[in-house]
């Protein structure tokens, strides 16, 4: 259906890809892998015809097309879903899906946009709360990554023949990522072709039938799903596997008994909630859990308003391009910005000492860039993340949120910040964590599940199990029995 051949593209003096070589046949859906920065969107981006190749030729149907744009993709059904969100905030989820469909123009367009956006949504994500003439702006994370894919998959004029998800779950839930795997897999029975892009390998074996891994802009591995397994994506991407050891270290160290600890932070939930009190001890990890848009954020940012002055304490947003990044700043003043009072010098910031801020956190989490006065939005989407971890930790807050703060950090990086995690815990400062990732879970001492805006369980640590989280999530605060219980392994990791 479409091969990309020798495709090379460079930015300056980074190779993002080198000689990089696919082919697409229909019905085949590719997980393609990768560490941060390892050239996964880049090559997706020349697919798309966002961005022109230096060298190589993409084919559609066995034909070089030698002029390739994004209407050339388009006209031939090829279709991209991009890890940084493109919807247009100030309009409506149906006119957002006219700036993705341009033919929907003549007489009556917007009646049959509302029909059209909404029938996909409804097919997609049943139950998804999202009415076509909302304002994309005011909707959830997890809501405007719902519309982008079902604008993706919407047939107006041209048919749908090859579509591109890079980072299609990282704001979606368990189960609505799910939701979207089993529309994936109906979908390639009819012949659609897809290339999916994801950092949670147990998504890339549930949907893909063959998988590609990148490492430093090159394809260095090629084959069916069901000839490989997550050692051997582990080991092509260049990462030791340390997951499930760290795990069991953190499992087998020393219990605190925070509950006698002084808190931290302590508030009241609402009156009808089950569980009435939500508490951080200091030195503690409390995750939040639950389906996507049931409070946890709002909760975050309440806290954060009714803390700040009285706490040193930092946010870790999860929606970076909306909440988290100055796009217009370098890639060190984003760093640096949380640090600048202890940075300053009787009102005047100290470059010198912001240098070497910088320096020591681009080392310790392996920002990849050649250098740090880029701007922030020439990194990929990991590495934007990782400079806000790098903003909230070098800072001498005692007290970090984190709104779903691994979206679209690489496998890899993600066991860097657990460790980083755990170890700046055991040093005194505590944690308040919403994860949509319920294997994260097992990384914090204390968690909360959220329903409708109320805490419907809460969990120590050694009390974590699938079923317990997973009905908690839909209102049942019954447990589960003991018999059967599924311990948290790697849900969607």
């Amino acid at each position: 259906m479409c091969s990309l051949a020798h495709i090379h593209k460079s930015f300056g003096p980074v190779r993002a890809l080198q000689d990089a070589s696919l082919d697409i046949e229909p019905g085949q859906c590719w997980g393609l892998v990768g560490h941060n920065g390892a050239g996964k969107s880049t090559l997706m981006n020349v697919l798309a015809g966002v961005l022109p190749g230096d060298q190589g030729s993409i084919a559609v149907d066995g034909r070089v097309l030698p002029a390739y744009s994004t209407q050339t993709a388009y006209r031939h059904g090829i279709r991209c879903v991009f890890q940084e969100l493109s919807l247009c905030l100030n309009l409506s989820v149906a006119e957002n899906l006219c700036v993705f469909h341009p033919a929907l123009k003549s007489f009556g367009w917007r009646r049959k946009a509302r029909r059209l956006v909404l029938e996909k949504l409804d097919e997609i994500f049943p139950g998804h709360g999202v009415a076509p003439d909302r304002i994309v702006g005011e909707l959830s994370i997890t809501q405007r990554q719902m519309v982008e894919i079902a604008c993706a998959f919407t047939v107006v004029d041209a048919p749908v023949r090859l579509l591109i998800l890079d980072e299609p779950t990282s704001s979606l839930d368990a189960q609505t990522a799910a939701r979207l795997t089993t529309y994936i897999r109906r979908r390639l029975q009819d012949g659609l072709s897809l290339v999916f892009i994801s950092h949670m390998l147990g998504e890339i074996f549930d949907c893909c039938n063959r998988i590609a891994v990148m490492r430093d802009g090159r394809l260095v591995l090629q084959d069916e799903a069901a000839r490989l397994n997550r050692e051997s994506l582990v080991q092509a991407m260049g990462h030791a596997d340390q997951k499930q050891i760290e795990r069991q270290a953190e499992a087998d160290g020393q219990q605190v008994d925070f509950d006698a600890a002084p808190a931290l932070l302590e508030t009241e939930l609402a009156p009808a909630s089950p569980v009435r009190r939500l508490r951080v001890a200091r030195g503690q990890v409390v995750g939040l859990s639950g389906l996507a848009g049931q409070g946890q954020t709002e909760m975050l940012v309440r806290l954060f308003e009714q803390y700040r002055g009285k706490l040193r304490i930092a946010f870790v947003a999860g929606d970076r391009a909306r909440d988290g990044n100055f796009p217009l700043w370098s890639i060190l003043h984003n760093l640096s910005i949380r640090s600048l009072p202890q940075l300053s010098r009787r009102g005047v910031v100290d470059r010198a000492r912001e240098a070497e801020l910088g320096a020591q956190w681009h080392e310790r989490i392996a920002i990849r860039t050649p250098d740090l006065g880029n701007d922030i939005l020439s990194l990929s989407g990991g590495n934007q993340q990782k400079v806000l971890f790098a903003r909230a930790l070098s800072s001498d807050a005692e007290l970090i949120l984190m709104d779903d703060p691994m979206r679209g950090v690489d496998f890899g990086t993600k066991v860097d910040m657990y460790r980083l995690i755990r170890a700046e815990a055991a040093r005194g400062r505590s944690f308040l964590w919403y994860t949509t990732e319920n294997d994260e879970l097992e990384y914090c001492d204390n968690s909360y599940v959220f329903y409708q805006h109320q805490v419907t369980l809460a969990l120590a640590r050694h009390e974590l199990s699938e079923e317990r989280i997973i009905a908690a999530s839909f209102g049942s605060t019954k447990a589960a029995p003991e018999a059967g219980r599924r311990p948290l392994k790697g849900a969607r990791a």
